[in-house]
Formats: structure tokens, sequence, C-alpha cells
């Protein structure tokens, strides 16, 4: 009860900014009854150009053929990752806006690290384990899901699905109906008490299936025949690293995996990961009251593609390509269904992500001789350490680091009597100096002004102020951090796919370029409902041409 009265007063004073925005609204313009959201992880657009040969006719080429396609579109950010990512896209702000600089930060009243969704006021829905203990008061902003529920007074439905459950969670916001993923202890469907008190009948049936661990003692092997795959290198491509450093070709063990890691996480990086997914959706357009009436509902479907595995094989490996002729009979599944169940012209979908891909070093260096190198954060910042050391005296002058961004030990700094800014600005200038860095700016710095171009305009987009460390620093294009005891999806590339495809949306090429955050204000006028008072993007008007 509590919380209910809670959220209706969040959405409320929400609804009082949000009704102010102007909208590009149109009275003679076809609203669809259902918004449905393909968003993929670690998605570059190219793999849409590299293997539209090997692609079938009613996925991926039917929303690019059909649809509106954006191919100028950048996700800026310091940072990369799949949570702060989701709520850029489904807020329309910077991470310096919404409060999500990455999965996880360090909170200094509590002196630890704290994750971007835990919160344990709420339990697990759906199965015995903490994966559930979340919710997304963490996220400053209000989505766009969040506008359409306090325009329509809550009458439209609002549903997220996905592997991560971060991505499902800022998919979904703050007053959405359910918010569901992938437990990686039981392989079950999942959601927080934050969204539902009582588990959906569907649900629990869905997950007597037990899909997640019957896809654990199932082999991935390729879709086509292995020579088929002309546009990838070869399965036994020497500088791949492969699942745990050793196993790096066809047909993958699964079982092996998932036993190694002593969970199902390794179900996540391979096909089955995407086939739950749409599994899920079908079953969630099939047993919830979606697209019924006049208001229109939407429903967020993340899929994952190699997940964390990306850096071990790369963007031009086989199990990728693989992984996205897979993603797109899938894609063609959930566009079937949904055209069938709702009708062509109610419907709209659009296609993203919430990150790109890069390039592993070792593939660049040896094969293109591009000038990049594995950068240490753990070496630097001992070197780091120990010059602190020489300057101020010996001291933990460093309480905490992650992410390209260094949180320094502000009691001691204060028991020493030093300036805060100075010691920042020393720690920051002496990592600016390594040959991978390209650039590193201070907290004070980036509170004192502001940046629109340029790098450091990444760096102002992604600094939040009690959240984010010290200083932050950006690498040398292709440069990438390389941990001792800990595997990094590391994304240095900003450049994402964007698709509107179905409700009366004309099939063009827009390559004008534009931003992620312009999705919030143009799918915002395509739904006729207010734009979120802090938006910072534009409408892409072009897609709203001819409607």
């Amino acid at each position: 009860m509590i919380r209910v009265f809670s959220l209706i007063f969040y959405l409320f004073f929400a609804g009082m900014a949000a009704a102010q925005a102007p909208s590009n609204y149109n009275a003679n313009a076809q609203k669809p009854k259902v918004v449905i959201g393909l968003v993929v992880e670690n998605m570059r657009p190219d793999y849409i150009q590299r293997y539209w040969n090997k692609f079938q006719p009613d996925g991926f080429k039917k929303l690019y053929a059909g649809g509106a396609v954006c191919s100028n579109i950048n996700l800026t950010q310091q940072y990369h990752s799949y949570a702060s990512g989701t709520a850029t896209l489904f807020t329309g702000v910077n991470p310096s806006i919404h409060g999500i600089i990455g999965k996880t930060w360090y909170d200094r009243l509590r002196n630890k690290e704290t994750e971007c969704t835990t919160d344990d006021y709420y339990f697990t829905v759906g199965s015995d384990s903490k994966n559930g203990n979340a919710s997304p008061k963490k996220l400053l902003s209000n989505t766009i899901t969040d506008n359409l529920k306090i325009f329509s007074q809550g009458k439209s439905m609002v549903f997220s699905a996905a592997m991560n459950r971060e991505s499902a969670i800022f998919a979904a916001g703050h007053a959405a109906d359910g918010a569901f993923w992938y437990d990686t202890e039981n392989g079950r469907m999942i959601s927080s008490s934050f969204y539902i008190s009582t588990f959906p009948d569907w649900v629990r049936n869905f997950n007597a299936e037990n899909y997640g661990e019957r896809f654990s003692y199932q082999n991935w092997v390729t879709l086509l025949p292995e020579k088929e795959y002309t546009e990838s290198l070869p399965d036994n491509y020497l500088l791949e690293k492969g699942y745990f450093d050793s196993w790096n070709t066809f047909p993958h063990t699964i079982g092996r995996y998932t036993r190694r890691a002593e969970q199902l996480t390794p179900v996540k990086t391979t096909p089955f990961a995407n086939e739950i997914i749409k599994t899920f959706a079908i079953q969630l357009f099939e047993n919830e009251p979606i697209g019924e009436d006049e208001h229109t509902d939407f429903v967020s479907l993340v899929f994952s593609s190699m997940d964390y595995m990306n850096g071990s094989f790369g963007p031009a490996s086989l199990e990728m390509q693989d992984s996205y002729l897979y993603l797109d009979k899938y894609i063609a599944e959930v566009v079937y269904y949904a055209e069938k169940k709702f009708g062509k012209e109610n419907v709209l979908f659009f296609l993203t992500a919430n990150t790109s891909a890069s390039y592993p070093v070792d593939y660049l260096k040896e094969e293109f001789n591009l000038p990049v190198n594995h950068f240490s954060p753990e070496s630097s910042l001992a070197l780091l350490t120990s010059y602190l050391n020489v300057t101020y005296g010996e001291g933990n002058w460093i309480e905490f680091y992650t992410d390209l961004q260094v949180y320094l030990n502000h009691d001691l700094i204060k028991k020493n009597k030093i300036n805060l800014n100075e010691i920042r600005e020393v720690a920051s200038n002496f990592i600016n100096q390594f040959e991978g860095v390209q650039l590193s700016m201070t907290a004070h710095q980036l509170e004192q002004g502001s940046s629109t171009n340029g790098l450091l305009s990444t760096v102002y987009k992604s600094y939040a102020k009690d959240r984010s460390g010290d200083f932050l620093y950006l690498l040398k294009e292709g440069w990438q951090p390389s941990y001792k005891f800990k595997k990094v999806n590391f994304v240095d590339q900003s450049h994402i796919p964007l698709v509107f495809y179905g409700a009366g949306i004309k099939p063009q090429n827009i390559t004008e370029k534009y931003n992620a955050v312009d999705l919030v204000p143009t799918i915002s006028d395509l739904i006729q409902i207010p734009r979120p008072d802090k938006s910072l993007g534009v409408t892409i008007t072009q897609v709203l041409n001819g409607r």
C-alpha cells in the first residue's frame, strides 16, 4: 500500500512537469495500439550490412526495407554499459541527469560499491534467489513509459523482458505493470515486488518448462553449415579467446560452461537466451490485456548479443554472425505474431541497441597494424598510489576505482589538511600522461562548466555529482582496459542502429546525425503523448513525415 501511494505522488508531480512539454501533435495521424521496442545489447549497425545476404525476408530485412532507418545515431557516453545505455534510451537524458553512470559505482555514504538496481527493501517474485531484490529507484529521471502511464492515467499497459536485470528495469521505468528478467541461479524469468505482488500464473507456467536448465544441456550448433559463414573469420581463428579462454570452436558444449561457472550464466551468451525472450514475449502478448483498448500499450524486449563474451570472440567472429542469424529468426517470429494479433496498422516497432561493440585489441593490432593496445588500470593506479605517497606521505589515497573513474580517500585528504581540488588535479594530471589515455578531467572542473562539443562533451554528459569519481578519463580510440582477475565488456564505439517500422511509418533512409536521446521525443510524438520535460533530444521529424 505504501508503495502504491508513493507511486501515485511520483506520477502526479512528474506528470505536472511532463504535461508542459510540447509535441508535434497531429490529430489525424495514426496512433498505434501497441509499441514494441526491440533492443539488442552490443549491436553494431554494420552487422546488418555484413549479414544481409544471410538474413531471412521477415526479420531484420523486413524492418529495414519497410521502415524508417536512421543510419547515423550515436550513443555518446564516457563509459558504455547496458545499464546506462538503456537508461539513456528510455529517459531521453544523459547519465549526468538520469544518474545511471554505470552498472555500479562507489557509494561514499556507505563506503562500498553499489549496484544500480539493487534494493533490498523489495524481494524476488518468482524464485527463492535474491536476484529480484531490485527497483528503479536509483534512476533519477522518468522514462517514456512513465510518461505514457501518466498521460493515460494509468490505463496504458507497460511491460519489459530481458536477460539482464538492469535492462529490464530501466526499459520498464518506475510505473510499469511488469518487468521480468533471467535468474542465473535457476534459469527462470523473475521480477521484483516493486512491480508485482502476485506472480502471474502464465509466467509460472512458462518457468515450469525449465528453459534455462534445458538449454544448459544443449550444444550450441550453427544455424547454417559452417562453410556458408563467408562474412566471418574462421571458427578456429587464432586470436579468439573463447569461453573461459579455452573453448572457441563449434559446437559449444553449454553444459561444460555452466558447470565451470557453477550457474546458468553462460546460457545468456548464446542464441538460446534470445529464444527465451522471444518465447516469453509471445506468451506475454497472449496472456496480458495488451492492445485491447484505445490506450497505447508499450512492451520492451531486450535481446542479448553474446553478452560478456563479445570480447572473447569479437564482432567478426562466426559466433557473432550465428547469434544474429538466430536473432533474425526470433525477431521475425515476434513481428509476425504481433502483427497477426494486433493488426499491422496498429503496431509500432522500433529496433535499437543499448550499446555498440568494439573489436578486440589483439585483432586490430595483429591484422591491421592499428596503434592500439591494452590499458591496465591496476598498474596505472599502483603507480599513481606510489606518486601520491611520495608527494603527500604514505596513505591509502585511492579509495576505489571502476569504469575509468577514480574515487580518492576524502577522509584521509581532510585529515591531512590537503586541498581536495589540488590533489584531484595532481592525480588526474598523472593519469593523463599515460600513453593510452586521451584525456582526464576532475570532478570540480566538470561541475564548474559544460561542453557540448568534441571529446569533452562525452565526459560532461556522463558525470553525475555524488556518484561519479574525483576524476574521469577517456582512453584513446581502440585502446581497452584490461584487468588481471576480471573480464569487462568494454565498448568505445558510439554508433547504434535505430529503425522505426509499422503503424504508418514511411520507408526511408535518414542520414542526418541524431543522438540516442532523440528516441524518446520521437516516440512521444508518434504515440501522441507529451515529451518529457527534461528531455535533451529532438524529434526525428523525418520519421513523422507521411503519417
